[in-house]
């Protein structure tokens, strides 16, 4: 009974092509606005993954994610370092600052100041020059993917050249030289990244009263994090983070604040009811045109748990085959635009969760179909 299902889904290859095109549908959509939507997600916290060599993220108590800046004062730094099970802490300043270029043309960027002595928390990654470089005399590290963007040197002629180590650069009128070009983890900011030390930062900065915007630091080893986190927060006040419970707190502020959430639960939804619609009327009709045959089987002996068998069977085998061409669409929309400034993140957590999409519009198309089959009078087959 079975083989004969299968044979009827393919003997109608249009209707058998509409219903795979529906679940493709549903499977690239919601593949791909999934995607998308984890992608600016990992953005959000990407400055927070760049400072792997951090256990802790000392910040205020009222920070509520990582370009939330409430700086704290300077001798909370030497508070940390007195606390047990620290084995050492290090200052970082965030904040923009306003670059200059050849024409005169203001740039808003992200400035980035790392502990004199150690530098930690700067780019995981270097294209060209070293993260030691930034000890050089008035030394500054340039995103790479910005130096031939938005920081790219204005020409006479009209035309850009990317920015190059050895290049001035003029940061809040102090001119600065290029000594490095990084490449930092996309975050959710759209303003090119500028490292530096944090001595020099906080000298091109905005004058403030408070300038320590993190400390980040490490745990000695055997050490519990969340225990010296604990010391941390009860001695100075402030709130001492793991990363993951940083990168948590950025994730929740991102989902409660902002209309990111709510926009991909609307297309994505859209793409489910437009599918349902698609596949399911396409899976019906398949079903109603087939209802003479359904009958005759009916008519002679077959019951009814053996027509839902064979309904059930042909939706399946239609969800699975529409699933792969949608999934593997998304996929490659994704190489496509790698590299690119759309966030993708395609994880196995949104192949199963398509993949359960695509089985409830299987589910609701085959319920549509099975309630006239089990209702089908098997003297359908002798009327004219």
């Amino acid at each position: 009974m079975l083989r004969v299902a299968l044979q009827m889904l393919l003997g109608d290859r249009a209707k058998f092509i509409g219903i795979l095109i529906g679940l493709t549908f549903v499977s690239l959509l919601i593949t791909q606005q999934a995607a998308i939507f984890d992608g600016l997600i990992a953005r959000s916290h990407g400055a927070i993954d760049d400072a792997g060599i951090a256990d802790l993220w000392i910040m205020d108590p009222k920070v509520l994610q990582i370009d939330d800046y409430k700086p704290m004062i300077d001798t909370t730094l030497i508070r940390i370092r007195s606390v047990p099970g620290v084995a050492w802490a290090a200052p970082m300043y965030r904040g923009q600052i306003k670059a200059r270029l050849a024409d005169g043309t203001q740039q808003s960027c992200v400035i980035i100041g790392l502990d004199d002595t150690t530098l930690a928390g700067g780019p995981p990654i270097m294209k060209e020059g070293t993260l030691a470089d930034l000890r050089r005399a008035d030394g500054v590290v340039i995103e790479a993917r910005e130096a031939i963007g938005k920081l790219a040197q204005p020409q006479p002629d009209g035309s850009k050249r990317a920015l190059a180590i050895g290049d001035s650069i003029e940061l809040n009128d102090r001119r600065r030289v290029v000594v490095g070009l990084a490449v930092p983890s996309r975050t959710f900011m759209w303003f090119p990244m500028v490292y530096t030390t944090y001595t020099r930062a906080v000298e091109m900065a905005p004058p403030e009263r408070r300038n320590l915007t993190y400390v980040i630091a490490k745990v000695a080893p055997g050490v519990d994090r969340q225990v010296v986190a604990d010391r941390i927060a009860t001695t100075t006040g402030m709130v001492a983070l793991t990363q993951s419970q940083f990168r948590q707190r950025t994730i929740d502020f991102i989902m409660g604040n902002t209309g990111i959430p709510i926009n991909f639960r609307i297309s994505m939804g859209l793409g489910f009811l437009v599918g349902c619609a698609i596949a399911g009327q396409t899976f019906f009709n398949f079903v109603h045109d087939n209802l003479r045959h359904l009958g005759a089987l009916k008519a002679m002996g077959a019951r009814n748990r053996q027509l839902v068998a064979m309904i059930l069977t042909q939706a399946g085998v239609s969800g699975f085959i529409g699933y792969g061409p949608g999934v593997g669409l998304a996929a490659l929309f994704g190489l496509l635009v790698r590299g690119t400034e759309l966030a993708f993140l395609l994880s196995v957590d949104r192949l199963l969760y398509s993949g359960v999409a695509v089985l409830v519009v299987v589910v609701i198309a085959s319920a549509l179909a099975l309630r006239a089959v089990i209702r089908l009078e098997p003297a359908i087959v002798f009327r004219s």
